[in-house]
């Protein structure tokens, strides 16, 4: 960041780095999620409403990082408020510890919507769906090892933590990447087991794929990778036929992209059915949620009928059923907001209105670089895009490395200081309350961050 940027910024949230400093004391780093630090320290909230985040020191943002994309209605809607009081008022508890009702109304909900759902169950994050996701593939196909694409996230587990933004020069080869570990403390056995593929590369994809064929239960992607780089739909199409000819588990991170491409998320914009969907974000309204759905034959090998409980003494029928568990798993809080959400979702004209004020924003926001003389692209599907300072077509992980991240971060403190609020260099989502006065403001405030940082 820029001196001059960086004392603007500094500021203009003395309060925030006051109560940064004094969480660093109690907790390691000062956040409680990587994901959630920026130098030279993240902005500590203290309201939301609509569209607008408010932070300690009382400064209004117009918000696009949205809780990373989970809150497609925006802070405080009021269908997600009644509903969540409803179903506490109404059961008299926060939770029953118990199967309950509204399980069967979101599953029934998610397989009418989701092309590739025929069952589901219930975790308490995305992070949990795609490790549930990866387990069943493993049990299902009784193979060891699992496939990823490079630059794609799923969590932050031992598992998925390899090639997700390597340097690129330990990378290995476009057309074979290797297995680069992305934090301390991973067992090498994950790097051994996991195969790293070139994404939106169909023939370099397939050469791997053949030659791990016999070892690998499944692959896991994002079909939108980072939420905003399509996936093509010949690759798609590719993938899908091949793993199919192969006997490989098709495993859709539907985390991202879930309700923002469409109500059927990427599988029913791709017209493409994964065997396995994780979901999580907007699913859950605001609330911490995940689920999986797929086919009936994959999904049943979790059911608990007949099968094995490791944690109460007696008698099994069975033991060859996954153990899935989870003391929270399908919160009646949680999906009574889910499904408010999507009611809200399914309104007529509503999901398209949000397309709308997303493209309307993006077509916007181009014109103001080209004005500049700045090189820019805004790269993604439905409600998501990013902002990227080239040219040049971006396909992959590969690409974004050769993007201008320096300036991109100038601008995007500059933005801060202006009002805007995504995290430096994130993608922004978009939600249904953001309106035509926030589109205005914003891209009056790109366009004053730009004659900023030229003088």
């Amino acid at each position: 960041m820029q001196t001059k940027n960086k004392q603007g910024f500094s500021n203009r949230t003395a309060t925030s780095l006051e109560l940064f400093e004094k969480a660093c004391e109690v907790i390691p780093g000062g956040v409680t999620a990587n994901i959630k630090y920026f130098d030279p320290h993240p902005l500590m909230m203290e309201k939301g409403n609509g569209s607008k985040l408010y932070d300690v020191d009382g400064n209004e943002y117009i918000d696009y990082l949205l809780c990373y994309g989970a809150l497609i209605l925006g802070h405080g809607h009021p269908a997600v408020f009644n509903a969540v009081t409803e179903q506490m008022k109404e059961s008299g508890t926060t939770i029953f510890g118990t199967p309950h009702k509204l399980e069967t109304t979101m599953a029934e909900k998610l397989i009418e919507l989701y092309p590739g759902i025929e069952m589901v169950r219930y975790t308490n994050s995305g992070l949990e769906a795609t490790l549930l996701a990866i387990r069943t593939a493993v049990a299902y196909t009784g193979k060891q090892k699992i496939a990823k694409f490079e630059g794609h996230y799923h969590g932050g587990y031992d598992q998925v933590l390899v090639s997700v933004n390597p340097i690129v020069e330990q990378a290995g080869n476009a057309k074979k990447p290797q297995a680069v570990g992305e934090s301390k403390g991973l067992p090498d056995y994950y790097l051994h087991n996991t195969v790293v593929l070139p994404f939106n590369d169909v023939e370099a994809t397939e050469r791997i794929l053949r030659a791990h064929a016999d070892e690998l239960a499944g692959i896991i992607l994002e079909p939108v990778q980072g939420g905003f780089i399509p996936a093509e739909q010949s690759f798609m199409e590719g993938l899908r036929k091949l793993t199919e000819e192969l006997g490989i588990v098709l495993i859709f991170d539907e985390v991202k992209t879930g309700f923002r491409l469409s109500l059927g998320g990427a599988q029913k914009a791709y017209n493409i059915k994964p065997d396995i969907t994780a979901l999580g974000k907007v699913l859950g309204g605001g609330f911490p949620v995940g689920a999986i759905g797929g086919k009936k034959e994959i999904m049943m090998i979790s059911s608990a009928k007949g099968g094995r409980d490791i944690l109460t003494a007696g008698e099994s029928e069975g033991q060859d059923s996954l153990y899935h568990s989870g003391t929270y798993n399908g919160h009646p809080i949680v999906l009574a907001a889910g499904l408010a959400t999507i009611s809200v979702l399914e309104e007529d004209g509503v999901m398209e209105g949000l397309f709308a004020q997303t493209t309307s924003l993006r077509n916007q926001l181009e014109e103001v670089y080209k004005k500049h003389g700045i090189n820019m692209q805004t790269v993604g599907m439905g409600s998501i895009f990013n902002i990227i300072l080239s040219n040049q077509e971006i396909k992959n992980y590969r690409d974004m490395s050769k993007v201008d991240m320096t300036l991109r971060k100038t601008i995007d403190y500059e933005l801060l200081n202006l009002g805007i609020y995504t995290k430096p260099l994130n993608r922004y989502s978009m939600s249904v309350v953001h309106t035509d006065e926030d589109i205005k403001r914003t891209v009056h405030a790109h366009n004053e961050a730009l004659k900023r940082i030229k003088k």
